[in-house]
């Protein structure tokens, strides 16, 4: 049996956020926000800073995605491999 999570199922949350020197809306759900700051702390980096690193390599992939699916990729994969 399925059952949602604690709080229920919430949708996206737009954010603003600076990368490349320019203002850029990210939305993104908040268990994925809330990963994402803990990832930029874990790694002593603002969350702009880590946004842009990710940014970077989605840009450099063959069929670059848009970025809030590229970060929640790169987040899914991230714990896949945190659980190997």
């Amino acid at each position: 049996m399925i059952v949602a999570p604690p709080g229920g199922f919430v949708g996206p949350v737009k954010r603003s956020i600076t990368i490349a020197g320019h203002q850029t809306s990210i939305s993104l759900e908040p268990v994925f926000w809330a990963a994402l700051e803990a990832e930029a702390v874990a790694r002593r980096l603002p969350l702009n800073a880590l946004v842009a690193q990710i940014d970077v390599a989605r840009i450099a992939s063959a069929d670059p995605p848009n970025l809030a699916s590229a970060i929640r990729s790169w987040l899914f994969d991230l714990r896949r491999s945190e659980r190997n």
